[in-house]
């Protein structure tokens, strides 16, 4: 399903990933996302498959859960409008490293992959903008282990 513009624009200035972009760059991301409605109990994500782009909650909420080895889940964090995930998933073609399961109807926008990368080889500006801003995330994350 195609998106509001604007609403999305909106969306994604409040998502650190995009909010150093500027209003036209924003409106050329807000184009290439779309809908998607998950009922509650719907796996988004898939812990170990392949990663198919970046998602926004729009609406609802959703768990983020990593299966270890011994068959034991851990949730990660929980997922509630305007938070995101997938973002590695826009560089790299690797498995999800957790499974993203709605607690309740859910809608996001998605991104996919293919998209992303030709967004960012139209517009440099743009490109390293949003690399600055996946090191820094990657860091935060590295710092937490």
């Amino acid at each position: 399903m195609v998106v509001d513009v604007k609403m999305t624009v909106e969306l994604l200035q409040r998502t650190p990933l995009f909010s150093g972009l500027n209003k036209r760059q924003l409106e050329g991301v807000a184009k290439r996302f779309v809908e998607r409605k998950f009922d509650a109990g719907e796996t988004i994500v898939t812990q170990g498959r392949g990663g198919e782009g970046f998602f926004v909650v729009v609406s609802g909420r959703a768990e983020a859960i990593r299966e270890h080895a011994d068959g034991e889940k851990t949730v990660l964090n929980p997922l509630e409008p305007g938070d995101f995930f997938g973002e590695m998933a826009l560089l790299s073609e690797g498995i999800r490293t957790a499974s993203v399961v709605t607690t309740e109807p859910t809608t996001c926008l998605v991104l996919a992959r293919w998209d992303f990368l030709s967004l960012m080889r139209e517009d440099a500006d743009m490109a390293v903008t949003i690399v600055q801003e996946l090191a820094e995330r990657f860091v935060r994350v590295l710092n937490t282990l």
